[in-house]
């Protein structure tokens, strides 16, 4: 039969340029090509890339569904089923709030991992008796987690193909994201399928992806020991509680780390103490800060604004304290509450969700009302902090004290952020994979 999987296109940010959503293919629908064509024919079209085309005819349709892609991927279902062809929504938002998707608006719920679900999904199509729901078994562990066909990637498309993930899921359950959700998943995979992965994406530059690729110490540790004889040079998102392990420290700074995303969230206790971040406790930032660049390795710090706690004056003290500790990347967000979540429970509760607009749910945008300063304030006060850190004055200050991260970071900070425009039309003249090879090679011997 014959299976087409859909990525809708995803709403930028006012700070985004199409390198964003050229940044990285669909490892998610990957995943699933891989699961099926041993005895399927399946395809993807990735939005953000490509025209969808309604004009061939599919046996059945998946479609990944973020929370703001909601109202497209609904718009996009309707056109298949319009013609009698079943349309199957999966992906983190679906898994998440799956009991507040509008009835009749897909065939099928897909709730979990790709690899519990869709063979089942498959298997019953053909027999005639497709369900409404297929919930993912409990029982999946790390060894049933299947790589994603990167063989079929356009590469010429992406900025990077060289992403790989090692876990699904995250041990924490802060209250904005999904993992807070009731369909909570951690695990890690095998050593030897992560190694394989990294092989197959032909690289010694590596991203790897998870929501915290450090949130199993032990996992971490053997996995770091069997990738340091391969001499690459990786990225990767953990949270706070790493950068006070010596020892992992040094094993990530010796098997090839570059860079971290930390979710910081904010430098006031008390507003990450209002969304049971626990792992952060903001005394020791600058602890953890020093001990990461001590080791040579760049930060990707991420912050949210508009928690419970924060106060207008919140910004000017948040871009003080970025650029004093030399923060190399930032990625800011406004507070947004994911149906399913922990924190939209309770917003909903308090009646401070202002707007049902999915599409307005991208971090960008103030859907709820904050309780320290007015929506337009939270607004002004996001999209001017992001002017204020990505300014030639504060790149200039910021500049890494380690003389190899130098290079990438004056690429990232003018080449992405300040002078992105004119990179996007750099990428669209010479391709995405080029621009991305460039960037890697001169941020290594500069």
């Amino acid at each position: 039969m014959y299976i087409k999987l859909i990525q809708p296109k995803m709403e930028k940010r006012p700070m985004d340029t199409d390198i964003k959503i050229h940044m990285a293919p669909p490892l998610g629908l990957l995943t699933i090509v891989n699961i099926l064509r041993d005895k399927h024919e399946v395809t993807i079209e990735n939005e953000n890339i490509q025209e969808i085309c309604y004009d061939d005819t599919p046996d059945i349709v998946g479609i990944s569904v973020t929370v703001d892609v909601l109202p497209r991927a609904i718009k996009i279902a309707e056109q298949f089923r319009k013609r009698n062809i079943p349309v199957v929504a999966g992906g983190i938002h679906i898994t998440t709030a799956f009991d507040t998707i509008p009835e009749d608006c897909f065939d099928v719920l897909c709730i979990g991992a790709a690899e519990g679900t869709w063979p089942d999904i498959v298997s019953d199509f053909q027999d005639g008796s497709l369900k409404k729901l297929y919930r993912c078994r409990n029982t999946i562990c790390g060894d049933d987690i299947v790589s994603p066909a990167y063989d079929i990637l356009k590469k010429s498309e992406y900025l990077y193909c060289n992403v790989v993930h090692t876990s699904r899921g995250c041990p924490f359950r802060c209250d904005f994201c999904y993992n807070s959700g009731k369909e909570r998943l951690y695990i890690n995979r095998r050593i030897e399928d992560v190694i394989a992965d990294i092989r197959a994406v032909k690289s010694k530059h590596i991203m790897f992806i998870d929501d915290n690729f450090a949130g199993n110490r032990r996992w971490t540790v053997e996995f770091l020991r069997a990738i340091s004889p391969m001499k690459l040079k990786w990225n990767a998102a953990v949270s706070i509680n790493a950068a006070f392990d010596t020892e992992l420290l040094d094993l990530m700074a010796e098997s090839g780390c570059q860079s971290l995303f930390i979710g910081f969230e904010s430098i006031n206790s008390e507003s990450v103490g209002n969304v049971n971040k626990v792992q952060n406790k903001t005394e020791k930032y600058e602890d953890a800060v020093k001990a990461i660049h001590d080791r040579g390795i760049m930060i990707n710090g991420s912050f949210v604004f508009g928690l419970d706690g924060d106060t207008i004056d919140t910004f000017d003290k948040t871009l003080d304290w970025i650029v004093k500790n030399r923060i190399e990347t930032v990625t800011s967000h406004i507070l947004t509450p994911y149906p399913g979540t922990e924190l939209y429970n309770r917003l909903k509760e308090q009646g401070r969700i202002i707007t049902d607009d999915l599409s307005l749910y991208n971090t960008s945008h103030v859907v709820f009302r904050p309780l320290g300063m007015s929506a337009e304030e939270l607004y002004k006060g996001y999209i001017d902090i992001y002017k204020k850190i990505y300014s030639f004055r504060n790149i200039i200050r910021r500049i890494p004290k380690a003389k190899k991260q130098v290079a990438p970071y004056l690429l990232f900070n003018f080449m992405y952020r300040k002078f992105g425009k004119f990179t996007d039309l750099l990428c669209k003249l010479i391709t995405y994979k080029r621009i991305g090879i460039w960037a890697e090679k001169l941020s290594r011997y500069l």
